[in-house]
């Protein structure tokens, strides 16, 4: 491992705890975020180092944009942040799994409570879950 593995984006030494963590190429980890009051899996992200250390500074997840290009506070825009209860690692290292109090009860840009809110049945994709905020309330795009 090289010495930027070893350190964070701003060229703080990683705590031994943070090498535990088998990275990818990318130097990121799929998140899994499970609701402690439902159990219900609400999002899988992906976190690199900076956004696992804000997520255990900060008691609120903190992920990768891997879009955007930067780290993104769940809930910034919509105000539906993911309260840290506990962070769990697998047993190969590999996976992180955030179990969340989920504010305002909805977890994706749809305005559902989780992002797996379509199931397969007969053949086809069924949206399951109702929609409980509108986006467009959500994110603030009336026109």
């Amino acid at each position: 491992m090289n010495t930027d593995e070893n350190t964070t984006s701003d060229g703080q030494a990683q705590p031994e705890w943070l090498e535990r963590v088998a990275w990818n190429e990318q130097g990121l980890v799929p998140a899994i975020t499970q609701s402690v009051d439902t159990q219900r899996v609400l999002t899988l992200a992906w976190m690199n180092r900076d956004a696992l250390v804000a997520t255990l500074d900060s008691g609120f997840a903190t992920y990768w944009s891997r879009s955007r290009g930067k780290l993104w506070r769940k809930g910034e825009s919509s105000g539906n942040v993911q309260r840290i209860v506990e962070v769990c690692l697998d047993c190969d290292n590999d996976a992180v799994l955030l179990r969340v109090e989920q504010v305002g009860g909805v977890a994706c840009h749809t305005g559902r409570e989780s992002c797996f809110f379509q199931v397969y049945e007969n053949g086809r994709w069924v949206t399951r879950d109702p929609v409980i905020v509108d986006p467009k309330d959500m994110y603030g795009l009336h026109e």
